[in-house]
Formats: C-alpha cells, structure tokens, sequence
C-alpha cells in the first residue's frame, strides 16, 4: 500500500536562513499524523509545502502518489486544508459559504445538496446551516471551515493547529470528529500543532525543532525514550545545584531556565534523598512520568515554550 504523504530530503531556504534541513518521514493512509513543535520550528513551512503554496527546493515531496513540485494542480484538488486563520465569509450563512466552496471545485446541483447535507449532519451543523457565520461560536467556525475542506471528498485532509481558539468542549468535539472521519471514511489527516494535549491524540507525531525532525513515533514510544522519572526543582542558584547534584548523586542534571531537571528510574528515592541532602537550597520539588514535552526536553536540550514569534524563524539551541 502506497504511503499518503511521503518526505525525503526536505530542505528549504527563506535566503540565508534554512527553515528545514533535509526533512524525511512518511505517513500511511488513514492514519492521524501530527507535527508537534514551537514556534520557529519549522511547522509553518512544512505545511505550507505540502498544501503547494511553497515551491519545492530541494527533496522530494509526494502526496497521493503526486508530485507536490510537478502536479500542484492535481495535489489541491485531491487534498483538503484548513488553515490556522480563518477563510470564512462572516456575511454570508454556513450554506452559502459551503455553495461558494463546492462551487469552486465544480459541484453544483443535487451532487453539491447532497455533500453538504452530509457533512452539516456529520459535523452537527444542520440546525445552524442559515445563521450568519459572525454569529457562531469559535467552536463552530472551526466545524465548518473543516467542512468546506471535505466537501470535495479529499483523501486527506491537512489541519494547520485545528484547536486554535477553541474551548476544551469545542476541542474534544473536534478530535471525536476527526477519530470519525479516520475510522469511517479512512481519511488521513496531517496536523500541525504546539499543543501537548493535541499532540497526544494522533497515532503518530513527528517533532519538528529548529527545522529538523528530531524524533518520530507514537506518543508513548516518544515518552518511553525518556525512561524512568522526571524531577523538577526549583532553587535560587540552579548553576551551582546542579554541580553539586551531579558531583554527589552522579546523574544527569539539566539546567533548564530557572529549574532543574533529572531524569532517573525510581525517581522517587531520589528525590527523599535530594530533600535531605540539600533542603535549604532546593524551594520546590515534584515528580513525574515522561510527557511529551519531557521527549522534547530529551531530544532538543531545550524547553518548548520560547518568546520567538509564530513565525519560522532561526533559534539557537540552549544546552
């Protein structure tokens, strides 16, 4: 079975600054992927590569057996994309905006009437379809840009961070949705996103930092690579702990911003023994299994959260 989505070599330039630097991975059909990362990392781009609105400089991208560099017009008409801002006409109703759309890609008709009745059942749009899209809920507009994203019948569908100004409720709407289309039509879906929460849903992630993919795999496979506990401690002089830490316990102590962190098996006994060895020094401590942002922490040297702006702009790693 041939792959949805498949990336070799992926390298691509904004001038002197590479965004990407020889990007590879796959993804199967039907599968939920998502491309976990922060800001600068180089998700924007990526993105907009495989949606065609970027040229291919170097590598080789394919999608559906198609060409990303060769066969644009073929790719837009096979994929479905829902882009972080929003592309809805605020004036017009949820039917109007749907028409418009199906329109574009050349439905009319009872083809066109029975597609959208579809998908405002699916999405539970239906008793909405008259109201002005102004009037709806965030949650909502996110439910028909996705609709006008499938009205097609796209193989897949690419979500540029779907959950971004939605409420937990609108956000676990989504996702049942999204698990829907998976398990129903087998539609593969490719998600960009900076949220944890988000991350954890997809069958596979791929960590993007500073433009390269730095890890790939299931979300507990990314937690199991940690290993062991995580321990977090918080003091006045973490420099200097940390020497100390490391030169008594011989383990691996990271300085990360204001805090410290090990990763250890049994973390637990360590930490009674760091409270009683140092309880002057150490303001807080916890304990807890590998998240995905411990995978992150683990594969970069660095932590998730930064001030860059949400653009994909060059970073230097910290550790």
């Amino acid at each position: 079975m041939q792959n949805a989505i498949n990336v070799r070599g992926l390298v691509h330039h904004y001038g002197n600054h590479r965004a990407l630097a020889g990007i590879d991975f796959h993804v199967p059909p039907g599968e939920i992927f998502g491309l976990l990362g922060p800001n600068g990392g180089g998700k924007t781009t990526l993105f907009r590569l495989l949606s065609t609105l970027l040229p291919v400089q170097e590598g080789e991208v394919s999608v559906l057996e198609l060409d990303v560099g060769k066969q644009q017009a073929e790719v837009r008409r096979r994929i479905g994309v829902t882009f972080q801002s929003p592309s809805l006409d605020a004036k017009l109703t949820v039917l109007e905006n749907l028409r418009h759309q199906g329109h574009l890609y050349g439905l009319s008709g009872s083809e066109l009437r029975t597609r959208i009745e579809r998908l405002l059942d699916r999405l539970g749009l239906t008793d909405r379809q008259r109201d002005r899209v102004e009037s709806l809920s965030g949650g909502l507009k996110r439910r028909v840009e996705i609709a006008k994203g499938l009205l097609h019948d796209p193989a897949l569908l690419l979500l540029d961070e779907p959950s971004t100004g939605l409420d937990p409720g609108a956000r676990h709407d989504l996702w049942r949705y999204l698990k829907q289309l998976q398990s129903e039509a087998n539609v593969t879906v490719l998600v960009t996103t900076h949220l944890m929460e988000e991350a954890d849903r997809c069958d596979r992630l791929g960590i993007l930092d500073v433009g390269e993919l730095v890890a790939i795999g299931t979300p507990d496979e990314l937690r199991a690579d940690v290993g062991g506990d995580c321990l977090t401690i918080h003091c006045e002089s973490p420099e200097e702990l940390a020497s100390r830490i490391t030169k008594e316990f011989d383990v691996t102590t990271k300085v990360l911003g204001g805090t410290l962190r090990i990763e250890r098996e049994r973390g637990h006994e360590l930490l009674g023994e760091l409270i009683e060895r140092f309880p002057d020094e150490i303001t807080s401590i916890s304990l807890g299994k590998p998240t995905l942002e411990d995978a992150f922490i683990a594969r970069t040297g660095h932590q998730f959260w930064d001030a860059e702006p949400e653009t994909d702009t060059p970073r230097k790693r910290v550790g």
